[in-house]
């Protein structure tokens, strides 16, 4: 049953955030507001998250959610390498170096620990979770001292920024992301057929607009969210980076002295622009209130507010993990693993081995015996 509430809610808020958007980038922070709702409304309704499809590949040999996001991988990479190769789109191409794989370590131990990843966390709050509140509260505190402490970490030794794109040109880095994306769906194919001789097809879609979608769905609807992204904003879709904005910005305004700190000194000025003038902030609340429509549509917006201890320590622990290591790994699932391959940049894929390792780590020593609740 629809929940007319929250659907209200969502559309006002929607309305709110693209007027205020409106009167600093004009149509095109009013379309980006927009990309962000429909992001929030695919990741509610088709339950695509990194976390659990990383998870269950590991401590169930199911694979269904880890070829969804190949799926994902690959046709945006199909439409972007030729938008970013011949037609001069911006691409996030980034360094390998010790401080980024550390990051993206903490960052997957944070995922398994605080229950979802960077949009995982934003369309689990969004859709009514009490607990992802508090992960999402020190993802952003975390966001915080790590961008305080990022420069020091990306000093240290590092390889060369690489980009298929312009080391192979289009068509070979096409070649080389499909076989890599190839080798990571064999291989769950065969994890998953060794362990249970068939392969899970993942749920059906039901309504598009009441849900439930089959994990298919939800990664053409986020396949056409990450192109959008890239001709709207010239740049991929990132999530992660307006953390500790929101952060720097909470902290001054209650007086806490912000701006003394080493990195807040240089970017004063930015304390004092609006939310609104931040692309990435304006599309975060979009993703929000699309997932709190996709929840009152399904009729499934239920916050619980009793939470028992471990629930919250974990919330805490992964989110202060996330924040600092998406900061030194330059973003979380989206803005750094979906927008690195998107941009055929080689960062993408050592972010995605070092995180996926610190996600097993947790997955399979530490969740078990906490009792914290399944990721999303």
């Amino acid at each position: 049953m629809i929940q007319r509430l929250p659907v209200a809610a969502a559309l006002l808020g929607a309305l709110y955030v693209a007027y205020r958007a409106a009167t600093y980038g004009g149509v095109k922070f009013v379309l980006a507001t927009l990309i962000g709702v429909i992001a929030g409304f695919a990741l509610y309704h088709a339950a695509f998250g990194f976390t659990g499809a990383w998870r269950r590949i590991v401590t169930e040999q199911r694979g269904v959610g880890l070829r969804a996001q190949v799926m994902l991988l690959g046709l945006t990479a199909l439409i972007a390498y030729p938008l970013i190769g011949w037609y001069g789109t911006g691409a996030w191409v980034h360094p390998v170096g010790i401080g980024m794989i550390v990051g993206a370590f903490l960052f997957g131990m944070g995922m398994q620990l605080g229950g979802g990843c960077g949009s995982g966390t934003l369309f689990t709050v969004g859709g009514g979770s009490s607990r992802m509140v508090i992960t999402l509260s020190f993802f952003i505190i975390g966001s915080m001292f790590g961008r305080a402490h990022a420069s020091w970490w990306r000093d240290l030794p590092s390889f060369e920024r690489m980009s298929f794109i312009r080391e192979f040109g289009v068509p070979g880095a096409l070649l080389i992301t499909f076989a890599l994306l190839a080798a990571i769906w064999i291989a769950s194919t065969r994890i998953e057929r060794a362990a249970h001789g068939t392969l899970e097809t993942g749920r059906k879609t039901g309504s598009i607009v009441m849900g439930p979608w089959s994990p298919w769905l939800g990664a053409l609807g986020l396949v056409f969210v990450s192109i959008a992204t890239l001709l709207v904003l010239n740049r991929p879709w990132g999530i992660t980076a307006a953390f500790p904005f929101w952060g720097a910005k909470i902290a001054d305004g209650i007086g806490l002295p912000i701006t003394e700190y080493s990195y807040w000194k240089w970017s004063e000025n930015a304390l004092s622009r609006s939310v609104f003038q931040n692309t990435t902030s304006i599309m975060d609340f979009g993703l929000m209130l699309g997932a709190l429509a996709a929840s009152g549509l399904a009729g499934k917006f239920a916050p619980v507010w009793r939470l028992n201890r471990t629930e919250v320590l974990t919330a805490i622990a992964g989110g202060l993990l996330m924040g600092f290591g998406a900061r030194l790994a330059y973003g979380c699932n989206i803005g750094a693993y979906l927008g690195g391959v998107a941009s055929g940049s080689i960062h993408a894929w050592a972010w995605a081995l070092a995180a996926f390792a610190g996600s097993s780590l947790v997955a399979w020593w530490r969740m078990p015996r906490m009792g914290a609740p399944v990721p999303a």
